[in-house]
C-alpha cells in the first residue's frame, strides 16, 4: 500500500505546514494559538483518556512546535454511570455527549477519543479531523494472581471471566462453555482492583491498546487471537473530532492520519452503521491491509453465542493520491473526513463494509441481532 500511503503521509505535512501558516496569521502575537490563544483540546478525566490525549498533543506539539496546546479535561455520563452495564444504558454517545457539547460551544477546538466510542454518525456540523496510527487491536485476559501463567482453557469448570462487552462475552462463551461471564464496569484501574483485590474474577477481558498505553502490558496473561475473538469496530485506534467547518482545526489535524488505519477504519464503521450495530449488540471485526489489498471480516452473534453468522471479503484500495480539490474535497465517510487519504481507496473501503454487511443480513444477520437486542433490553 506504498502508494497510498506514501501519498498520505507528504499530503497531510503539506497541508499541515499550511495550516501552521494560516493559523499564524490569525494570532496576533505570532505562531502560538488560534487567533492569539491556545489551541484547547478536549478529554475524558480518566488516567487512559489523559494519556491517550496527551500521546495526541505531543504529536501536535513536533508538528507544530510554535503553536500552545491547552487540555480541558471533563466527566462524561459514561464515567459517571458506573453500576449499570454499558449496554443496558441505551446512549450512543455515552462517552462522547459533554465533550462534543464543548466543542459546539467553542469551549475546546478539538477533542480525542477512543474511535470505537464515536458513534457511526455523528451529530451534525463535527467530523472526525484525523485517525492516529492503531495500536494492537486485539482483546486481552488479566488473570488473577492466582491464576498467573494459565490461559482460558485452563482455568477450572465455573471460573467466572468479567468483560463489560457482549461482544467478547459472546464469543467467547461459545469458544469456552465451561466458564461464567459476567458484568465489569469501572475505568481499568477500576476494573484490575477489582479484580487483583476480591476474589470474585478468575480474569478479566480488556482491549490489549489501553493496557499497553498504560504501561501495564505485562499484566496481559494471553492475547485473543481473531480465531478466538473478532475485536470492535475502531478498537486499539485513537480519533480526533473537530468542528466541521473549522478549516484551520481540521487542516492541522489531518496531518496525523494514518492512512492504513483509516482506510480499515472506514471498512469497518461502515459494516457496523449498515447492520445498525452498537454496543447493545454483539458485532466483531477484524481487518488485514497487506499488499493493496484491504480484508475484512465481520460477524454478528446472539448474546450466548450460539448463532453466529460470519464472513470474509477483500477489496484493493491501492490508488495514488490525486489533487481533488472541488466539490468533494471534504466528504465525511462514516463521520471520517481524510483528503489526504485516496478518495477511492477512501470509497473502496466503505463499499467494502456496506457489502459486508448486506452479505450477512441476506443470510440472516438482522434477526440475530434483533433477537439480541430484545434479549439485552429484557433483562
Amino acid at each position: 500500500m506504498a502508494a497510498p500511503g506514501t501519498a498520505a503521509v507528504s499530503g497531510g505535512q503539506a497541508e499541515g505546514a499550511a495550516a501552521v501558516r494560516a493559523l499564524a496569521r490569525l494570532s496576533p502575537q505570532g505562531e502560538n494559538g488560534v487567533g492569539g490563544r491556545a489551541v484547547r483540546v478536549g478529554t475524558r478525566r480518566s488516567q487512559l483518556a489523559r494519556i491517550q490525549t496527551d500521546s495526541v498533543v505531543e504529536m501536535l506539539r513536533e508538528l507544530y512546535p510554535n503553536l500552545h496546546f491547552e487540555i480541558v479535561a471533563m466527566s462524561t455520563t459514561g464515567d459517571k454511570i458506573l453500576d449499570t452495564a454499558l449496554s443496558k444504558i441505551g446512549e450512543k454517545s455515552l462517552f462522547t455527549k459533554e465533550l462534543e457539547n464543548a466543542l459546539e460551544r467553542n469551549e475546546v477546538d478539538l477533542v480525542v477519543h477512543s474511535l470505537k466510542d464515536l458513534p457511526t454518525s455523528l451529530p451534525p456540523g463535527f467530523t472526525i479531523g484525523a485517525v492516529c496510527k492503531r495500536e494492537n487491536p486485539l482483546d486481552a485476559v488479566v488473570f488473577h494472581p492466582k491464576n498467573c501463567g494459565k490461559t482460558l482453557s485452563l482455568l477450572p469448570e465455573k471460573s467466572v471471566i468479567g468483560t463489560s462487552s457482549l461482544r467478547r462475552a459472546a464469543q467467547l462463551k461459545k469458544k469456552f462453555p465451561q466458564l461464567e461471564f459476567r458484568d465489569i464496569r469501572g475505568n481499568l484501574n477500576t476494573r484490575l482492583k477489582k479484580l487483583d483485590e476480591k476474589e470474585d474474577f478468575s480474569a478479566i477481558i480488556l482491549a490489549a491498546a489501553g493496557l499497553k498505553r498504560m504501561g501495564w502490558e505485562n499484566r496481559i496473561g494471553q492475547l485473543l487471537s481473531p480465531e478466538d475473538c473478532l475485536y470492535a469496530v475502531g478498537q486499539g485506534a485513537l480519533a480526533v473530532e473537530v468542528r466541521a467547518k473549522d478549516q484551520e482545526i481540521l487542516n492541522m489535524v489531518s496531518a496525523l492520519h494514518d492512512a492504513d488505519t483509516v482506510l480499515c477504519c472506514i471498512a469497518e464503521r461502515a459494516f457496523m452503521k449498515r447492520l445498525e450495530g452498537g454496543c447493545s449488540v454483539p458485532v466483531a471485526v477484524n481487518t488485514v491491509l497487506k499488499d493493496g489489498q484491504l480484508y475484512l471480516t465481520g460477524a454478528v452473534y446472539s448474546l450466548d453465542g450460539s448463532d453466529s453468522l460470519r464472513e470474509t471479503m477483500q477489496t484493493s484500495v491501492h490508488y495514488p493520491q490525486q489533487n481533488e480539490d472541488g466539490p468533494n474535497d471534504d466528504v465525511q465517510r462514516v463521520g471520517i473526513t481524510a483528503k489526504n487519504v485516496p478518495g477511492q481507496a477512501q470509497e473502496a473501503a466503505e463499499n467494502l463494509g456496506v457489502e459486508l454487511a448486506s452479505l450477512l443480513l441476506s443470510k440472516g444477520a438482522k434477526h440475530i441481532l434483533s433477537v439480541a437486542r430484545q434479549l439485552n433490553d429484557a433483562h
